[in-house]
């Protein structure tokens, strides 16, 4: 183990002396390591073109899907353990519960993680990891740095990295607990060309819309860690039975019906600011026939003054605000 640790201190203190021969002569502002950068993301580029794809892809070929998801789920499944701790580590103790409860659901219910029974239920994965820990103990981002075939990071991330290896062994949560050489690297070979596999669709929509490769993944890199930080920084949030969240429900705008009240209340009554449009001969609800005179045995004034050439039974003129037009020359 000790002699694997120092080909692979070698070999990446080799390849820092080679991307330094490299140079950008405006690197960006925010990425000072742009010339080693770039050198060891040309090298990564290489490796995974020539070696990791040719191998994901022969992988995706021969394996069903539902085999590779299963393959898949259960890693996910050993990962949450670590995702558990971490979010215990930051003060997250639901969080962290609900994660713990995950594994145990998947385990026993999913076939050892094979199902990912949880998310099925509502309960969808908690991504967490000691770089993000980091962040939330306030210890800063630092530059962009590429890692030899592992990729985009930072130095916050690189020392997570390396705390990722050494709590998920810990907690039996990652290849490195096995002790048995050949099987441990059997796993981890099978969780590189599995996750590398799963990231095939992704690559080839970076190669088709990405006019600088390198700029691309550094920018969607930064900004997915950003954006996990800041949600771990933010407060649990919590599900309503109404299904609205618990924190920032204030904030969602509101669809409702102004006019909508209960049972027989009228729009103004539901809100008091609106405007009335009633109709001024309406007659109330249930109140027409309260509004009508009672027939009368003598007929009425208006009734006597209608004109003795206008039609019997004509519509008497209930209103004697309203004028009465009517043909004088009528028979």
């Amino acid at each position: 183990m000790k002699q694997t640790q120092i080909r692979l201190v070698g070999l990446g203190s080799a390849l820092v002396v080679l991307a330094g021969c490299a140079s950008v002569k405006n690197p960006t502002p925010g990425d000072p390591l742009e010339s080693y950068n770039r050198s060891m993301f040309s090298f990564n580029d290489a490796v995974d073109r020539n070696l990791l794809t040719p191998v994901a892809k022969g992988y995706q070929a021969v394996v069903p899907s539902p085999v590779r998801t299963c393959v898949t789920n259960i890693f996910n499944n050993f990962g949450d353990i670590w995702s558990g701790v971490n979010s215990f580590l930051q003060g997250r103790g639901l969080d962290s519960v609900n994660t713990f409860g995950r594994v145990l659901f998947n385990s026993t219910m999913g076939l050892g993680g094979c199902i990912d029974v949880a998310s099925m239920k509502g309960a969808p994965r908690i991504q967490n990891d000691f770089g993000t820990t980091l962040g939330v103990w306030g210890i800063g981002q630092g530059p962009y740095f590429v890692l030899p075939l592992l990729g985009p990071s930072t130095f916050r991330d690189t020392a997570g990295t390396v705390g990722d290896g050494v709590g998920g062994s810990a907690v039996y949560a990652s290849p490195g607990a096995i002790n048995d050489v050949p099987v441990r690297n059997t796993v981890w070979g099978v969780s590189i060309v599995n996750s590398r596999a799963n990231l095939l669709n992704a690559s080839d929509l970076m190669n088709d819309v990405a006019l600088d490769r390198y700029s691309f993944l550094r920018d969607a890199y930064l900004q997915r860690r950003q954006a996990l930080l800041n949600q771990k920084l933010g407060p649990v949030v919590l599900d309503q039975p109404g299904g609205q969240s618990k924190a920032g429900s204030g904030n969602l705008p509101s669809y409702d019906d102004p006019e909508a009240g209960s049972a027989g209340a009228t729009g103004a009554a539901a809100n008091p600011n609106l405007p009335m449009y009633d109709d001024p001969e309406a007659a109330p609800a249930g109140g027409a026939a309260q509004s009508a005179p009672k027939p009368a045995s003598q007929p009425s004034a208006a009734s006597r003054q209608q004109p003795a050439g206008s039609p019997a039974g004509g519509p008497a003129n209930a209103d004697s605000s309203v004028p009465v037009y009517t043909d004088p020359e009528g028979k």
